[in-house]
């Protein structure tokens, strides 16, 4: 058996030659979350996977062996549920208030533009055409979301020298006006800005489509 306890995200440092000549192993997400595990790769190698606690291994990484070979990861097809907003009854809001819902469920979801992805389950699937959002069965590779502080090198995506600081100006009272005898009449406070509109139930918007709309 191949011994494997080092992993390389998306192959970080390997020249591409390396990464083409690799022998690759397929995996589906419930094998990659795990630290440890055995598989076959393309070569017909066993292959005993010993990584750090708390590992999740994503397609496009590199498993490295005590020896030095690499075997690159293809995250393997497997069943999903595909989730779509209606074009004819909904916008793309509605993938974003279903994906805070399935949120709120600790449901792992793979996020893209146009769609989310998540294992098969009836009872969400029923909850999901419940609000209009079109929901179908697919084989697919799944790569749910990390947690927002987990795996920050395995997506390359840093916020080093990103200026996120949205300052408007001082928001602090006006000076007051004195009096003749120098004590303050009052304190002008700048007004506060209207409250944007949100939309959502009671905001007076039409979201009626219709008891016989079905998916």
């Amino acid at each position: 058996m191949l011994t494997l306890n080092k992993l390389l995200a998306r192959g970080a440092g390997l020249a591409p030659a390396l990464l083409k000549r690799a022998a690759t192993v397929e995996l589906d997400w419930d094998v990659r979350q795990k630290s440890r595990f055995d598989a076959t790769d393309s070569q017909g190698r066993a292959l005993g996977v010993f990584l750090p606690r708390g590992s999740v291994v994503r397609g496009g990484d590199v498993l490295v062996a005590e020896d030095g070979s690499l075997v690159r990861v293809i995250a393997a097809p497997q069943s999903v549920l595909v989730v779509r907003h209606c074009s004819e009854h909904g916008s793309a809001f509605d993938l974003l208030r279903a994906a805070y819902h399935l949120g709120n469920r600790h449901v792992p979801l793979e996020l893209q533009p146009d769609r989310l992805q998540l294992e098969p389950d009836h009872v969400l699937a029923d909850m999901l055409r419940a609000m209009h959002l079109i929901v179908s069965e697919a084989q697919a590779p799944f790569e749910p979301e990390s947690g927002a502080y987990g795996e920050p090198a395995a997506h390359g995506h840093g916020h080093a020298g990103h200026d996120h600081a949205h300052d408007h100006g001082p928001a602090q009272a006006s000076t007051p006006a004195p009096t003749p005898r120098g004590r303050p009449v009052g304190v002008a406070l700048k007004a506060a800005a209207p409250a944007p509109h949100v939309h959502g139930p009671g905001c007076g918007h039409d979201h009626d489509h219709g008891s016989g709309h079905h998916h």
